[in-house]
């Protein structure tokens, strides 16, 4: 039985990226799909490649970081060395993640109190005390 193989446009439909984005991830040794003269065919393992390359970039994860977790499912060790990594990667992607909403969390608050002050200046109550 031969192996389902998809074409760049269902690849994009399918995960709603750009024949340009596909093109990049190959570029960047990401993806490897078949060549067959002009076309590009994805195949599963591509396609698994993928779904992992978008959910590191939502995460936050660098290509670079990308692909050397990707890299480590080559390793003969059942995938225990990539998974191993891939949680070590994500706890500290988590922390600094958690780090930025605390930051801007304090800034949101920050601005509010301004934009109030601002408010009431402009309304004509500065809050100080007539003399």
């Amino acid at each position: 039985m031969a192996e389902h193989l998809w074409s760049i446009r269902e690849m994009c439909a399918e995960f709603g990226v750009s024949a340009r984005t596909l093109r990049f991830y190959e570029a960047k040794a990401l993806l490897a799909p078949i060549r067959r003269r002009e076309k590009r065919l994805f195949t599963r393992r591509c396609r698994g490649r993928l779904k992992l390359i978008l959910r590191g970039k939502r995460f936050g994860f660098s290509l670079a970081e990308i692909r050397e977790l990707l890299d480590l499912y080559d390793l003969d060790d059942c995938g225990t060395t990539q998974l191993a990594r891939t949680c070590a990667r994500a706890r500290e992607r988590l922390a600094a993640m958690e780090a930025q909403r605390r930051e801007l969390d304090e800034a949101i608050a920050d601005l509010r109190l301004r934009l109030a002050e601002g408010e009431r200046i402009l309304a004509g109550d500065s809050g100080l005390a007539a003399e």
